[in-house]
């Protein structure tokens, strides 16, 4: 008679051929991520709208199941007449702040074609003279499926067109110079550092500095404060 010891799927076996049960060991799992959201309060908020100066609303924006569509055209005027800057069709939201921790928060869909727009910025409207109008901007690009940049450089994602996804941009200002993070489906992207004291608030829509058409759309809107 031949005697081998048989271990086999995890049970072992005792004499006369009876199986022992080997206890089982927990697989390890990592731990949920956190919300970029934890520990911050949604607060309300309210927002004017900057547009062409001499069109209505309603012929560069329309809102319709929880979707704000905003577009505009290069050939557009100006928010002011006689203004040197580029054409746009954006929320200002009115929640102006100096310090303190705020986040933009919302769903955003950038249709094909829409190239060398910006879609979400942090606007500085009052800071020293000789300091940058902006803490951040971010812009699509019409190359890799919809390329996403901070400003024209760091890339943060590419083939964003025709989808929705979700965009968080968290603002830690401070006396100083304070950190902007932006997260997209909750996921950091980009950490950097903001341009210094200044009064500022949340822009989004679609500010077109290139040819053609550009569109972006908005669900899901949100504020919070910490």
């Amino acid at each position: 008679m031949h005697r081998r010891s048989v271990l086999r799927s995890g049970a072992g076996l005792l004499a006369g051929g009876a199986a022992l049960a080997l206890p089982k060991v927990p697989l390890a799992t990592a731990a949920p991520a956190a919300d970029p959201t934890d520990g911050w309060t949604k607060t309300s908020f309210t927002y004017s709208w900057h547009k062409p100066w001499n069109l209505d609303l309603s012929d560069r924006h329309s809102y319709s199941d929880g979707v704000h569509r905003m577009w505009v055209y290069d050939t557009d005027e100006p928010l002011e007449e006689d203004s040197s800057t580029d054409p746009r069709t954006e929320m200002r939201w009115k929640v102006d702040y100096k310090t303190g921790n705020r986040m933009w928060d919302a769903d955003v869909y950038l249709p094909s074609g829409t190239d060398a727009a910006s879609f979400v910025q942090i606007l500085r409207g009052v800071h020293p003279s000789g300091t940058p109008a902006t803490d951040i901007m971010l812009n699509v690009y019409d190359t890799g499926g919809g390329t996403v940049r901070r400003y024209d450089g760091t890339v943060l994602r590419t083939n964003a067109y025709d989808k929705w996804f979700n965009v968080k941009i968290a603002h830690q200002a401070s006396t100083g110079t304070g950190t902007i993070k932006v997260y997209f489906d909750d996921s950091l992207v980009l950490t950097v550092d903001d341009r210094g004291p200044a009064t500022r608030y949340f822009k989004n829509g679609v500010y077109n500095h290139g040819s053609g058409r550009a569109e972006a759309r908005f669900r899901n809107i949100r504020y919070w404060t910490r």
